[in-house]
């Protein structure tokens, strides 16, 4: 076997590889939205998720007693289905229901992260936070809930901005502006040496 053929050999199988990678990459990210991508946060006191459906949100509710909703992608307006099928069905549930709007492609100020922690300061538990993937604006809600209100370390609170959530942490995904964010506000949030 020649040198040359080795080098090629070893191309092919380093590509098959990449490939497979990212198919099962992909696989997970689309089986994280199609499911849901619901998760505790902490446990019978905040969860985060996907955009629900009138279903989800009633399962949701009945099964860890959901009491409030914060909807990040902000009001759609009352024709909307997304709103039909998540405000009218939290309304007829009992639940209360916040929007902060936010985009996963624009960090957040110092002063809206702040608005956004009291919000879910305030929110009567547990608390329901989505965003439309579930993955980024509700990753770094989450992480600002864990730092700022749960008090719980940094690396817990930045693991919400993780890929197992859906979230891609790289200075080429549209959603980097959360994890600009974040790092931007760590000192505010008490993690001054990061």
């Amino acid at each position: 076997m020649t040198r040359k053929f080795k080098v090629v050999s070893l191309v092919r199988k380093m590509g098959v590889c990449l490939v497979g990678t990212l198919f099962l990459a992909g696989a997970f990210l689309g089986y994280r939205q199609v499911s849901g991508n619901f998760h505790a946060v902490v446990k019978g006191e905040v969860y985060r998720a996907a955009q629900p459906t009138a279903d989800q949100v009633t399962r949701y509710v009945q099964e860890n007693g959901i009491r409030s909703i914060l909807d990040l992608r902000g009001a759609p307006g009352p024709q909307s289905p997304r709103f039909q099928a998540e405000y009218v069905t939290a309304q007829k549930l009992g639940v209360a229901h916040y929007e902060f709007r936010m985009s996963a492609r624009k960090q957040l100020t110092q002063e809206e992260a702040a608005q956004l922690i009291d919000i879910m300061r305030k929110a009567e538990k547990p608390l329901l936070i989505h965003c439309q993937a579930g993955a980024d604006r509700s990753g770094l809600a989450s992480a600002l809930y864990l730092a700022a209100i749960a008090n719980e370390s940094e690396g817990k609170a930045e693991g919400q901005l993780s890929f197992w959530y859906g979230h891609i942490s790289l200075p080429i995904s549209e959603a980097f502006a959360m994890d600009m964010t974040w790092e931007k506000l760590e000192p505010w949030l008490g993690f001054p040496n990061s």
